[in-house]
Parts: structure tokens; C-alpha cells; sequence
């Protein structure tokens, strides 16, 4: 199968044959584990101090015989504070989870294992079937962006890796009819829930995908366009592909990430 292949004027410069993984099969079940597996490669192992709520002089008689014994005095039977102290705080309970200041019942704990493992089959798998996705317009469109009467693979010439400004490249973007999905990147909203408070306020939408083959300044030249990122063909992986567990991103491949491309996953 051969595809146009664009200069960065926007017009027809010639065309490519596209390698045989654009024909491996859709698997949304193996992507969506691959990104969950990456995406659990990067959390932080966390848990609570071992001594939180345990740090009290609370505790427990239950002898008859014991001074301030426990029992048949009409109270539950937990760790309370003794000795001297205002009345409101004397034999007040501590130490177990359902007293106030009480330690926590279940804490998170350090030991949890975050680190998801996926057979290395099943990753390149997943990685040619996220390449074959952004082929299929239909997922795509699916999946929001505005591609318009653009045919899919983008394939461009070399010379888009040599873009150094980002004025060149959202040019370049407007002339290839990507001007819509540049105005759909630039929104953002508001999150909804308590991820405002935590560092997280906006949500941002995820644009084009450039895979080269060599970097000659475009991977800074697009890093200031809002969604839009830059990758090596050799750095490819289901979570660039499939932001979210979800295939069918906009990507442009250029001519020598393409041939590369194909002496990598056939």
C-alpha cells in the first residue's frame, strides 16, 4: 500500500510504501494493558508513618483487681487515657480505629506492589497495533480529533525535523489542513472533583504526534504548540501512541521514521 508523502509547503511531493505493521490487527485490549503497565511504572510507592495515632499514653486495664480497672464501670472496654488532666480528657479512648485520634484501620502501605509486568510479545504487540490504529480514520475521528478531508498515514518529507521555530510548525500544520485540531488542542476546562486542589486543575487535550527519525530542531520548535509532541521513532511506545489506553492518535510519520519503522516491527 502507498501513501502521499508532503513537503512542508503542504503539497504532493510523491509517495512511499507503507510497511506491513500499518496491517497489523486492532487490539484495544492488549494497548490498553501496555499504557496501564508504563503508567504504573511511574507511581511512587507511598504510605503512612508506622507510629501515626499510636503515639499516646492510652491504655487498656482489664482486671478487676487493677487500679482504675476497666471493668463494671459501664464503659467499653478500649485503651483509654488515666491519670491526671481536665475532665473532659480523662478516661477519654485512643489508640484503636474507631476512637477519635485513633490510628487509621488500614493504612496505605509501603510494601504495595505498584509495577505492573507485561510479557515483551504481548508490549510490541500492542505497539504495532497502536501504529496500525492511527491508519484507521474511523478510530481517529473517534477518538476527537479534526482531521478533515485529510488521508491517513500522514507521511511528510524530511525536511519537517529541520523546523526550528514554532511559527514554522503551526504553519506547516494549517497548510496540511490540521487547523481545526490546532484550535481544538488549545482548549482546556476545569477539572471536575478534588483533583483541583491538587495540583491538577486543568485538563488538556492531547494534538499531533511527529515520529522522526533524527532530530534537527523541531523537537523544540513543537514542544510550545499546546498537545503537540515529538518523538523519536526509536522511543515509540503504546502510551505516546494511545494517550489513556486509547488508540487512534493523530500522528505524522516522516519518510525516514517510516523506513525505520518498518526495519523495526516488519
Amino acid at each position: 500500500m502507498k501513501v502521499n508523502v508532503l513537503d512542508i509547503q503542504g503539497n504532493s511531493k510523491g509517495e512511499a510504501e507503507l510497511p506491513k505493521v500499518f496491517k497489523s490487527p486492532y487490539r484495544p485490549d492488549l494497548i490498553q494493558r501496555a499504557v496501564l503497565a508504563i503508567q504504573s511504572h511511574k507511581r511512587q510507592p507511598y504510605g503512612v508513618d508506622i507510629l501515626a495515632g499510636k503515639r499516646t499514653s492510652a491504655h487498656y486495664h482489664g482486671a478487676k483487681s487493677t487500679y482504675t480497672t476497666m471493668k463494671n464501670i459501664e464503659k467499653a472496654r478500649l485503651p483509654r487515657i488515666h491519670g491526671q488532666g481536665p475532665p473532659g480528657l480523662m478516661m477519654t479512648p485512643r489508640f484503636v480505629p474507631q476512637a477519635v485520634k485513633g490510628r487509621e484501620a488500614h493504612p496505605p502501605k509501603i510494601e504495595k506492589k505498584w509495577w505492573q509486568k507485561i510479557n515483551d510479545k504481548e508490549r510490541v504487540l500492542a505497539i504495532k497495533s497502536a501504529i496500525a490504529a492511527t491508519a484507521m480514520k474511523d478510530i481517529v475521528v473517534k477518538r476527537g480529533h479534526k482531521v478533515g478531508n485529510v488521508n491517513l498515514p500522514i507521511v511528510v518529507d524530511d525536511e519537517v525535523q529541520i523546523l526550528k521555530k514554532v511559527k514554522q510548525v503551526k504553519e506547516f500544520l494549517e497548510k496540511i489542513g490540521l487547523k481545526e485540531e490546532l484550535m481544538r488542542s488549545k482548549e482546556k476546562k476545569i477539572r471536575a472533583g478534588k483533583g483541583k486542589m491538587r495540583g491538577r486543575r486543568y485538563k488538556k487535550k492531547k494534538s499531533v504526534l511527529f515520529v522522526i527519525a533524527e532530530d534537527k530542531g523541531i523537537f523544540n520548535a513543537a514542544k510550545n504548540l499546546p498537545g503537540v509532541e515529538v518523538c523519536l521513532v526509536n522511543n515509540l511506545n503504546a502510551e505516546l501512541l494511545a494517550p489513556g489506553t486509547h488508540a487512534g492518535r493523530l500522528t505524522l510519520y516522516s519518510v525516514s521514521a517510516l523506513k525505520k519503522l518498518g526495519e523495526i516491527y516488519g
